[in-house]
């Protein structure tokens, strides 16, 4: 015999989102962020013809500064000062985008051919969104627990 529960439809308040939907909303919001600046990283480094390692360090690198602008960004409409908004992001979204950056570099540099592809390949294009695929994943638990401490939240 089957047991079916129904809650009330109002046994939680609708507009306040539920801890997963706002873990993936700041994993998205991570994701943009990282996915932006890695793929510009990857595209001008491959273009100047610098090698992997130069080329996936710019990657990370430009992965982590736009993620923290977008992240800024909101935090400077409100009214924040610059040093107080990046030290909160650094807090709040900086193990997100480490854990999102590294797993997207380890993907790419360990599924055989994706660096070497070409930005014209299919494939390499393939490899990038295996990449972010696997850094959202990698990620979305570290935001569901920083949103359960109260240390991030969406905005």
């Amino acid at each position: 015999m089957q047991h079916h529960s129904h809650s009330s439809p109002h046994s939680h308040q609708e507009d306040e989102p539920s801890q997963n939907k706002l873990a993936f909303r700041a994993t998205l919001h991570c994701l943009l962020g990282c996915g932006i600046g890695e793929v510009l990283g990857i595209i001008i480094g491959t273009s100047f013809g610098m090698r992997n390692r130069e080329t996936l360090i710019l990657a990370v690198m430009l992965g982590f500064v736009v993620g923290l602008i977008l992240g800024i960004r909101p935090l400077l409409k409100a009214k924040f000062d610059f040093k107080r908004a990046l030290k909160t992001v650094l807090l709040a979204e900086g193990l997100s985008i480490l854990v999102m950056e590294t797993t997207e570099v380890v993907i790419e540099i360990y599924t055989p051919g994706v660096m070497a592809a070409g930005l014209t390949s299919w494939f390499f294009w393939a490899g990038m969104l295996l990449a972010m695929i696997g850094g959202f994943i990698a990620a979305y638990p570290v935001n569901y627990f920083l949103i359960g401490k109260g240390i991030r939240h969406q905005h």
